[in-house]
């Protein structure tokens, strides 16, 4: 695997500022058992970019 095939996983900040919410609300959402999935890594949460425009594509094609 070379460094070019490495994707770098997403911050808390990175979704926040991608979905144009408040990170306050991300956590908030995390609780509720709503929003994109998250993983945690050691006591890091992260966000797999794929996962979360994924879970934005489907907001806005559903009702």
């Amino acid at each position: 695997m070379s460094a070019a095939d490495i994707r770098p996983l997403w911050t808390v900040a990175d979704v926040s500022t991608y979905l144009g919410v408040p990170i306050e609300t991300l956590y908030a959402w995390r609780k509720r058992h709503y929003g994109p999935a998250a993983a945690r890594v050691g006591k890091h949460l992260r966000y797999d970019p794929t996962t979360v425009r994924t879970w934005f594509a489907n907001q806005t094609t559903a009702k």
